[in-house]
């Protein structure tokens, strides 16, 4: 029985988040976002699991390259484009689709001869001030792409959305607001929506979503969403059992003293591996089924659980840190973090296994 920690990534899970996507948003074609190694999930499990999807997204080109190279032959959009004339050539040998959102990236494909054109998608920025060009500049981008024998078509023009989280928030309108004017008389595929705007802003779904963290079953919002399932389930053994006197100390720095006579388990799972050293004591892990609180600081390789409503626990017993009867999100909350960062913080160390 190995006792290091392992992810489970549930493919049915994956699926039925898709179809939850499809249900919010009937119209549009999927866009399905599996970028920085599926949020954690280990991309070419994802990408297997999310067939149904009509087109991938990934943030790098060499994401892009990767999953070509595995046989994914099914459309693919690199979000953050092309920087250099190595990634353009690699972007149009493996005929992967390229946001331009930068003059930088228009005046690359002006500038660079290329034995194969690409489609590309015009990135605006509507409110976030992240990646895009200005809303006034739509038609001159589009007529200087158009006119490039580099570019094999403009496949849509796509924006992100900056607080789509918040339903109370007034930025979302406003972006969909510039995004319209801007686009209003362009025969052209739209995209806005994340996966904030399928699940609350029915405005924003256009001609394609891009889902990105409700795949994974993780809501957008700061509730719980039922209607979602966690794909990823990580998990972990006890690999010690001991009884710790009234008023010990528990763990680097002794942050936390039992307050009476208790049974202790040791957790073969830490920072090391992509639990945050920054959980209180009191955080919830399964074992058995049930809830035992966290106790003391985490370690690079264990943490500690208070055993009293697990009295039976024994070494070699399964410990589930988040997934499966306990979400992302409520583990996320403890640390003051966002379910991301969970997912993407797990290390190259975990095994990762298809449930």
């Amino acid at each position: 029985m190995p006792f290091s920690p392992w992810i489970e990534i549930d493919a049915g899970a994956l699926r039925h988040n898709l179809a939850v996507v499809r249900r919010h948003a009937p119209n549009a074609r999927v866009m399905a976002v599996i970028k920085a190694d599926a949020y954690g999930h280990g991309v070419l499990l994802a990408a297997d699991a999310l067939q149904d999807a009509d087109a991938f997204a990934v943030a790098r080109v060499g994401e892009a390259v990767q999953l070509r190279e595995a046989g994914v032959d099914k459309p693919l959009l690199v979000l953050a484009g092309a920087h250099d004339a190595e990634e353009l050539a690699q972007a149009a040998k493996q005929q992967v689709e390229l946001v331009v959102h930068h003059d930088a990236q228009l005046q690359l494909l002006e500038n660079v001869r290329l034995s194969e054109s690409v489609p590309v998608w015009l990135k605006l920025d509507t409110g976030m001030n992240r990646l895009g060009f200005s809303p006034s500049r739509t038609k001159e981008v589009l007529t200087r792409l158009e006119a490039l024998p580099g570019v094999s078509r403009i496949a849509g023009v796509l924006t992100h959305l900056a607080n789509a989280d918040d339903l109370g928030d007034e930025m979302t309108k406003l972006q969909v607001q510039r995004f319209g004017e801007a686009t209003a008389d362009l025969d052209l595929p739209l995209s806005i929506a994340n996966s904030a705007g399928i699940m609350g802003w029915p405005s924003t779904h256009a001609d394609w979503v891009r889902p990105g963290i409700m795949l994974y079953g993780a809501s957008p919002f700061s509730v719980l969403a039922d209607e979602l399932q966690p794909a990823m389930t990580f998990c972990a053994r006890l690999i010690s059992t001991k009884t710790v006197q009234k008023g010990e100390p528990v763990g680097y720095g002794g942050i936390w003293q039992a307050p009476e006579t208790l049974p202790m388990g040791v957790v073969a799972a830490g920072y090391g591996d992509g639990y945050p050293r920054e959980m209180p004591s009191g955080t919830p892990v399964l074992i058995n089924g049930a809830e035992v609180p966290l106790v003391g600081r985490v370690s690079m390789d264990t943490l500690m659980v208070d055993l009293r409503t697990q009295p039976r626990a024994r070494v070699g017993d399964e410990v589930i840190l988040w997934g499966r009867g306990l979400p992302a999100r409520v583990i996320a909350e403890a640390a003051e973090t966002i379910p991301y960062t969970l997912f993407c913080g797990i290390t190259a160390r975990v095994r990762r296994r298809l449930r």
